[in-house]
């Protein structure tokens, strides 16, 4: 293939299509109609001599040849992006641009909401995609340009700029109406409670581990934000930053318990690439983040405290 005949537009599309897994999904994304992308990649499919993308329940699958791509396609639309904005500041309220955020399911469920709305007032053509990555692959995807910022309490990832936001502790959710809530919270409460454990958050894996209460797991599920509805209809209870825990209590169906654990509170920071420190548009989603979520220093956070939010517990 020779790259003089490569449309650029047919990278978007590909990127589109490899991030939704949907031809529908990429065209809402992109702006643009289902037949203008299955035709761009018809297109695309013809100059590489491959499917890329075939068919299956609720979509479509990279062939071996697309995954092999999707990542220098994605670093190299990031960076051509990035270059066209290098000569000139950050205007949020013209910029058309897409910022890449690491955040776990946990951060966009208390995080997101108020991020949104400070963007979405101030900057309405910018679009926000939030990724989950393991922790190993975090440093490179920054310094790559995969994605922008990184939000969390992300030990191990520490070879970036950073700026810590808040700090965070360890509590227990249950259903407002356990027999156990009517006792006062000690070690041999949390000794006589069974316990959800979420596989995909180590850290919050590891607190049980810790504290000795691996034998009390009754379930280990994938994803947080079906919690509420387990919690509420069984005796199990969890244990997750509090931050988390009054979100999902917010409707006073649930009740969060602070007992001390012995367990020191953690740092969520916000996390970003050297190389991407002085570009306007990161400077100005990191700033927007600080001012919104910094608690430390003596800030004051511009986004709702969580006991003005969701009542104290």
């Amino acid at each position: 293939m020779d790259l003089r005949d490569l449309d650029l537009n047919l990278l978007r599309i590909f990127d589109a299509v490899h991030q939704q897994r949907s031809v529908s999904r990429a065209a809402e994304v992109l702006g643009l109609s289902q037949p203008a992308v299955s035709h761009g990649l018809t297109r695309l499919r013809l100059l590489l001599g491959d499917a890329l993308f075939v068919r299956m329940a609720g979509g479509v699958a990279p062939t071996a040849k697309a995954d092999a791509l999707a990542d220098a396609v994605a670093q190299a639309l990031h960076l051509i992006e990035e270059a066209l904005h290098a000569t000139g500041g950050f205007d949020p309220a013209r910029a058309r641009k897409t910022f890449r955020i690491h955040m776990s399911d946990i951060g966009e469920g208390v995080f997101l909401p108020a991020l949104m709305h400070a963007v979405r007032r101030v900057a309405p053509g910018v679009r926000i995609e939030t990724h989950q990555l393991e922790h190993g692959q975090i440093q490179d995807a920054l310094d790559t340009g995969k994605i922008d910022l990184a939000f969390g309490y992300l030990p191990g990832v520490d070879a970036t700029e950073r700026c810590a936001l808040l700090h965070e502790k360890y509590v227990v959710l249950a259903r407002a109406d356990h027999p156990l809530l009517r006792e006062p919270p000690t070690r041999d409460w949390l000794a006589r409670l069974d316990y959800i454990v979420v596989r995909q958050h180590t850290e919050t894996a590891r607190v049980l581990h810790t504290l000795a209460l691996q034998d009390n797991i009754r379930l280990s599920i994938p994803h947080f934000m079906v919690i509420p509805s387990i919690v509420r209809e069984t005796d199990l209870a969890v244990i997750l930053p509090r931050r988390t825990a009054l979100t999902f209590a917010r409707d006073g169906t649930l009740g969060v318990v602070e007992p001390e654990m012995g367990l020191p509170v953690f740092t969520v920071a916000l996390h970003w690439s050297h190389r991407f420190h002085n570009d306007p548009g990161n400077r100005w989603l990191r700033e927007t983040v600080i001012d919104l979520f910094g608690e430390l220093d003596g800030r004051t956070p511009r986004a709702p405290t969580f006991v003005e939010a969701c009542g104290s517990a």
